[in-house]
């Protein structure tokens, strides 16, 4: 048997390969740290179409922003790459709105080998007449997305390659965050609050921000308190669906009567049936008495049904007999009982899925969707965030008899950064145990550590998934660390090295709170 020696040069070139492209991965992140440094939206949405163009080996850029809200007819920013105002309006004229339109509706990137004899854009004349060919086209953020990145290469060059793809894609998906906080920012310094003339109509005690997105919900609810008709409130679970229920109640005819909160999901189906609509002697093996339900305990005020979609098929029967002909028969009994309550049911699952599927009543469905309120994720306003944070942080300290902590500047971009998928209940929980931690250090105010404990540990030794900004933050840390070791903490090597201004590396030193042996960092060697 023969033994086949590869050449060495063939061993070591996946090796090689490795390399550049973990110096590559390196060299973006650091381009990345440098765009954070940014204040003004302007000159970061230039770096980051000069560098989308650099990454792709794009010959013409085009990059355009509209927020979240996309309410305005046309962008609120739009920037050609390396071009004159003239240029980039000739730019705009030359792309194909088609193709951005589809990545701002679908949030995904559109690519494409030669957009003329493609059978999604072929037909429309700005292909034709621009003879448009190779096009990459990225979201920044996901759903909704902020604007996009409008790549072209030049007419007979091919398509871009897929690791363009993977770059501008990644390197979109980065920048989305830091987009998304400038334009808050811009937001708060112009002072508008679009809740202000419904919080003029509403007592809206605990309603905390000012985003559009929360003002439109808020609206609805306006429009819908006064009257007393039944209401769907759907949203992400943790948005606050039972506290505009409440809302709804305290603003209604009904305000001053009982306001009564039934989980859906939290009892078996038995058990739900008995606790909404009381039962009568000998119903069931545990019914020794009568027993008036949470409807009788709503007589004359609201019933909030919260995850009404968690109900079964025999209770959705009676809720809908309950709002076509407000009268319900308690388990085991045979004698209507008429109703006087006002019903406010709360989901986060889509129920026309669940009507597809069987699993919810039709007629269910239609007669609670008359007048639905979307409550918006917290993705969706995050203007809010800080002074969600502050709101939820002080609280946190009333119940448990703490002291007040303000949150560190720091601390707040970061919270104002991350991602909330658990929405406004997530959030607060995680500021409730930051408080007890920092309390528990007799802190004098909120860091990053006390309210993101666990993304200080290595991602080598974390047994989680991690978001983006978690698995961002983590390379950041290892990498600083790393370099910092081999200069011997000498910072302005340091600097040198990661082609950062020392002032930043000392910042970013207090901000993962690195403290070498001796507890000093070298300014020089």
């Amino acid at each position: 048997m023969q033994t086949t020696i590869e050449p060495r040069h063939r061993l070591e070139a996946p090796a090689r390969a490795d390399r550049v492209r973990l110096c590559q991965e390196r060299d973006l992140y650091l381009r990345l740290l440098g765009l954070g440094a940014e204040q003004e939206i302007e000159p970061l949405l230039e770096q980051v179409l000069a560098l989308s163009v650099e990454l792709t080996g794009a010959r013409q850029g085009y990059l355009e922003l509209w927020g979240a809200e996309r309410e305005e007819s046309q962008p609120a920013f739009w920037i050609g790459h390396d071009c004159s105002g003239d240029d980039v309006d000739a730019i705009r004229s030359a792309i194909s709105r088609g193709i951005i339109a589809e990545a701002l509706a679908t949030g995904e990137t559109v690519a494409t080998t030669c957009a003329m004899h493609d059978p999604r854009f072929r037909r429309r004349d700005s292909v034709q007449l621009q003879r448009i060919q190779a096009v990459l086209c990225a979201p920044i953020g996901g759903d909704p997305s902020l604007g996009v990145v409008y790549l072209r290469g030049c007419d007979g060059a091919g398509p871009f390659p897929p690791e363009a793809r993977e770059r501008v894609e990644l390197f979109a998906r980065h920048v989305a965050p830091l987009v998304d906080l400038l334009l808050l920012r811009r937001r708060r310094r112009a002072g508008v609050d679009p809740t202000q003339g419904v919080r003029e109509q509403l007592r809206l005690a605990g309603i905390v921000g000012r985003s559009p997105a929360l003002a439109s919900a808020l609206q609805q609810a306006a429009l819908v308190a006064p009257l007393d008709v039944h209401v769907l409130l759907t949203g992400e679970s943790g948005t606050g669906k039972s506290q505009l229920a409440r809302v709804i109640h305290e603003n209604g005819p009904r305000a001053g009567q009982p306001f009564v909160e039934v989980n859906c999901a939290a009892l078996p189906e038995r058990l739900l049936e008995n606790e909404l609509f009381g039962c009568e002697p000998g119903a069931h093996s545990t019914a020794q008495r009568a027993v008036s339900g949470k409807l009788a305990a709503a007589e004359h005020g609201t019933l909030l049904l919260d995850e009404v979609a968690e109900l079964s098929i025999t209770a959705q029967a009676k809720v809908l007999q309950l709002l076509q002909s407000r009268i319900y028969y308690p388990l085991g009994g045979f004698e209507p009982v008429r109703a006087d309550v006002r019903v406010i049911a709360a989901t986060n699952v889509d129920l026309e899925e669940a009507v597809r599927e069987r699993r919810f009543r039709e007629d269910l469905f239609y007669r609670l969707q008359v007048l639905p309120i979307r409550l918006p994720a917290l993705a969706e306003r995050r203007e809010d965030v800080a002074e969600l944070a502050r709101h939820l942080c002080g609280g946190a300290s009333e119940r448990h008899g703490l002291p007040r902590l303000e949150i560190s500047p720091n601390t707040l971009r970061a919270i104002e950064m991350a991602e909330w998928p658990g929405n406004v209940r997530q959030l607060g929980h995680a500021l409730e145990a930051a408080v007890i931690r920092a309390c528990g250090e007799a802190a004098r105010r909120l860091e990053r550590h006390h309210v993101f404990p666990d993304t200080e540990r290595s991602m080598e030794h974390s047994n989680q998934y991690l978001t983006f900004q978690e698995a961002t933050r983590c390379f950041q840390r290892e990498l600083l660390l790393r370099t910092l070791d081999q200069t011997g903490w000498n910072v302005a090597e340091t600097a040198r090295r990661l082609d950062l201004a020392r002032s930043h590396v000392y910042n970013l030193i207090r901000a993962f709170g690195f403290q070498r042996a001796n507890g000093t960092a070298s300014p020089e060697a």
